[in-house]
């Protein structure tokens, strides 16, 4: 008759094709071609981790970077064309700073973000959202004073663009 550790030990090696290898604490343990494979397989996992670490979408996919570069760009825009509104300039240098550690902290180097940052596309994308976003709000440049109107909204609604901005 046979007992229930010896039955275990047969069959796991039965089933797993492998052979039960007694260890120090007495309980059988596979070795062989699934524990073999198993390790063929976590050093394929090692090995393509970089390689999926690379795989990472372009900066003006990343929206917690895009839309922020989005607002400051737009806050620049209604500073440059109403007098009686400044941008928070100092404000604006310091949350691009933190983008860029931000975007480092997501495996972006600084020569794919300057990359990103100095792309005459990206500029005309962000450009071409920018003026549907002023034309949405009735913004013309040959009324200075509708960036003022619209950038005086911004401001009193706090929003992430108004935040950019202060009225002189």
């Amino acid at each position: 008759m046979m007992g229930v550790s010896e039955y275990h030990a047969m069959t796991l090696g039965l089933l797993l094709h492998s052979n039960p290898v007694a260890t120090r604490l007495g309980f059988p343990k596979t070795k062989g071609t699934v524990m073999s494979g198993m390790k063929t397989l976590a050093l394929l996992s090692l090995l393509t981790l970089p390689a999926m670490a690379d795989a990472k979408p372009p900066l003006r996919e990343v929206k917690e970077i895009d839309n922020e570069l989005y607002y400051i760009a737009i806050a620049n825009e209604i500073s440059d064309y109403c007098p009686s509104i400044s941008g928070r300039r100092m404000k604006a240098i310091g949350v691009m700073w933190g983008l860029r550690s931000k975007a480092n902290k997501l495996g972006y180097s600084d020569k794919e973000i300057r990359a990103y940052v100095e792309s005459y596309t990206e500029k005309d994308r962000m450009r071409a959202k920018g003026e549907a976003y002023l034309a949405q709000h009735g913004v013309t440049y040959d009324n200075p004073n509708s960036f003022c109107t619209l950038g005086r909204a911004e401001i009193e609604r706090n929003s992430a663009i108004g935040v950019y901005l202060r009225a002189n």
